[in-house]
């Protein structure tokens, strides 16, 4: 066997060095192409890095919380087929003769449970059948619903094995990098006919399950459709149709397991959505509606250390050096103005009641990125550039929307948000969400912003005075929304009012323009009707 050291690549975002956060491999594991090694912080983001070869862990040459140059060998594994840089790598059906080996990369797989379920670990013909016939069909259950229906019985005895069959092919390979991996991995993780295979399979499971079921009752004289009707009622009735009976059992990628700990969720008191039963992220969201990852449940004791001392790296290091150069390089002007926003609030209530914004997040921060939007068309200087030597006017809207995360601040932006009617502006917002509190937003997605929105309402604030992010010269504070005294019509009312908080460049922005443009983003909370212009 060949031995073959993986250095620490640049992920595409001029990478000179890396913490390495986490090993997703030991020493002794087996590995297969594509599998992920390791996952590491950049000054960005989270990333994981994926194999470029299969073969055996000899040596894990850096620990967990190391900083570690670009180039610098990471892990050694013993491989017979080791890949050279940029190598493309033989996919395991193109092997004459054998087992398709990718099939047993369970670890691969987006779908993770802790103990396999009992139902196949139950059923006698599938605990005997071999796990690579098992894989081929699931593999074709895409193209050919019929061959997979035939080979259904083989299907639940490793329901995770096809996904990772699926997903861990040449043509279906999401997790490479610029020069690591196979050679012709798509840019989607997973392929349309994976999530279909899965669901074939547990649809498989199920319909296994049942047939095993209704052999015990058939011994005990019980009828199983009236049963399995009770059941169902009964089941109906508690609301827990698809809970699991134990977290270990629930099937759940880790991200969506962080995400569900973060926010403080049972997993088991998740209603699972997934095609295969997978608790999603949308699951885990809309069930912690009213939770925060942010809100402190305990306060803690001083503790026996008087003072601690934290490394500046990683996204910390990011943030202080952009927001030292924005705030000292940048003359910044705040401007405020007190909004009644009752009108908005009675139209985010409409949209959530309307079957159109079904299973989307609706906020009234949607309706303030529509009206920033709208004001930058009114005002385009707000939505520029300055680069000393001239002035880049942005005939464009990319919307920056800080978001506080476990990790830091991070401002990822929307693209050409202008285009966007206001469902996709709605799902596009929902998205960045969760993608920055499970800590996979990419550099793409941070780069090339043109304006921002901080929200700092969440967190019970009236306003504030922003700091611009790098290369913006707008960016506008929303605060919380609550009532208030308000004069409405000579009377005294109480309204639902907020402040709107703004800072510009004053390099570029004049007072008349920055006055106007929040004049026009509080004039659409007063009245939404404004965005039918």
């Amino acid at each position: 066997m060949a031995a073959a050291e993986f250095p620490l690549p640049d992920v595409g975002e001029g990478l000179t060095e890396a913490e390495i956060v986490q090993w997703r491999v030991a020493i002794g594991d087996e590995i297969a192409v594509d599998q992920v090694l390791v996952e590491i912080e950049t000054a960005k983001s989270l990333v994981e890095l994926p194999s470029p070869f299969a073969g055996t862990v000899t040596g894990l040459l850096v620990s967990e919380g190391d900083t570690v140059e670009v180039g610098k060998p990471i892990i050694r594994v013993d491989s017979d087929a080791s890949v050279a840089s940029g190598a493309a790598l033989s996919a395991p059906a193109e092997q004459p003769g054998g087992p398709a080996p990718v099939a047993a990369s369970a670890p691969v797989s987006p779908v993770v449970a802790s103990t396999p379920p009992a139902p196949a670990a139950a059923s006698a013909p599938v605990a005997q059948t071999p796990p690579a016939p098992a894989a081929a069909p699931a593999r074709a259950a895409a193209p050919a619903p019929a061959a997979s229906a035939a080979a259904a019985p083989a299907a639940p005895a490793q329901p995770v094995a096809v996904d990772a069959t699926v997903q861990g092919t040449d043509e279906s390979s999401g997790a490479v990098l610029v020069g690591y991996g196979s050679a012709t991995s798509a840019p989607s993780r997973r392929k349309p006919g994976a999530r279909r295979a899965a669901a074939l399979a547990a649809e498989a499971s199920r319909a296994s399950s049942a047939d095993a079921a209704a052999a015990a009752e058939a011994a005990t004289g019980t009828d199983p459709g009236e049963e399995r009707t009770a059941e169902a009622i009964s089941a109906l009735g508690s609301g827990s149709a698809r809970k699991q009976s134990t977290a270990t059992n629930v099937l759940a990628k880790p991200p969506i397991r962080k995400l569900a700990k973060d926010l403080g969720v049972e997993l088991t008191e998740i209603v699972a959505t997934g095609l295969a039963g997978e608790v999603t992220r949308d699951d885990v969201i809309r069930h912690a509606k009213q939770a925060s990852v942010f809100r402190n449940i305990e306060t803690p004791e001083w503790g026996e250390v008087r003072s601690e001392t934290i490394p500046v790296k990683g996204v910390r290091k990011a943030i202080a050096t952009a927001m030292t150069s924005s705030a000292f390089t940048a003359p910044h002007v705040s401007l405020f103005v007190d909004v009644d926003a009752t009108h908005t609030m009675e139209f985010v209530k409409r949209l959530k009641a309307s079957p159109t914004f079904a299973g989307v997040k609706v906020s009234p921060l949607l309706i303030v990125a529509k009206a920033v939007i709208w004001a930058v068309r009114r005002n385009r200087s707000v939505n520029s550039t300055w680069t000393d030597r001239e002035i880049i006017v942005h005939h464009f809207v990319n919307l920056g929307i800080a978001a506080a995360t476990p990790r830091g601040l991070i401002v990822p932006n929307i693209k050409d948000a202008q285009d966007m009617s206001l469902l996709e502006l709605a799902q596009a917002l929902e998205e960045l969400t969760i993608t920055a509190r499970d800590g996979k937003t990419t550099p793409a997605q941070m780069a090339n912003g043109t304006v921002s929105i901080t929200n700092i309402g969440v967190f019970g604030m009236d306003t504030g005075t922003p700091i611009l992010n790098p290369g913006e010269v707008a960016i506008v504070a929303m605060g919380t929304i609550k009532p208030k005294p308000w004069v409405v019509d000579g009377e005294v009312r109480s309204r639902m009012v907020t402040t709107i908080g703004a800072s510009f460049d004053h390099r570029v922005v004049d007072g008349d323009v920055a006055s106007r443009f929040v004049h026009d983003v509080a004039s659409v909370l007063e009245e939404p009707a404004l965005l039918l212009d």
